[in-house]
């Protein structure tokens, strides 16, 4: 009796299956990965080394 996984038959079909479905989940992260690295672009980092860090209470006087 032969074993089917998602329509695939046989010890290559179930890998393949396997693999189908970590496919699957891994573009569900593609979107929160590129959506990170745009947020990381534009964000960027626009530092004047001769302005005031008014964030460090030693910088301001």
């Amino acid at each position: 009796m032969k074993r089917f996984v998602w329509g695939l038959a046989g010890r290559g079909g179930e890998w393949r299956a396997i693999f189908y479905v970590q496919a699957r989940i891994a573009i569900l992260f593609v979107p929160i990965i590129v959506s990170l690295l745009i947020i990381g672009v534009l964000a960027g980092n626009d530092h004047d080394p001769g302005a005031l860090d008014r964030t460090v209470t030693s910088s301001v006087k």
